[in-house]
């Protein structure tokens, strides 16, 4: 976990009298260094590995508390399961294999500057976004 996520978390539980619990810590942890973006029950069983004592429904808790104040972002793709990852990295948007369910994040500038563009033209300043699309793998050229 970034020193940085770790001062931000043990400020908002300063802030809200909330205790920073180990468990707190270490699911942050955890997801702060998970390469994709798990679910609730996966990021239970990433952090049981760490700290067996942990139970689902700290892990649910702590993912809203966290998303609450921004710390996390929830994410609800198209298998309607929410998904997590850490808060605070460059805005990016998302792929969503529709056959794995796997998530791949990118940045595009010029995608970036077309939505501005757009909003613009419609008398509209952006104040956040969220760009989802859906891929699949394209069939394999036979030559």
């Amino acid at each position: 976990m970034t020193k940085d996520l770790e001062d931000k978390l043990a400020e908002l539980c300063k802030e809200k009298g909330m205790r920073l619990t180990g468990p707190r810590r270490t699911i942050l942890r955890v997801l702060s260094e998970s390469p994709d973006h798990p679910d609730a029950e996966e990021l239970h069983r990433r952090v049981t590995e760490v700290e067996p004592g942990i139970n689902i429904a700290t892990v649910y808790r702590t993912m809203n508390v966290l998303t609450e104040h921004g710390l996390i972002e929830r994410h609800s793709f198209a298998d309607g399961r929410a998904r997590y990852e850490a808060g605070g990295s460059e805005h990016h948007d998302h792929f969503v294999n529709v056959e794995t369910d796997e998530v791949i994040e990118f940045r595009c500038d010029e995608i970036e500057q077309l939505q501005q563009r757009i909003a613009e033209e419609h008398g509209f300043e952006i104040v956040g976004h969220k760009l989802e699309i859906y891929v699949k793998p394209r069939p394999v050229q036979k030559r």
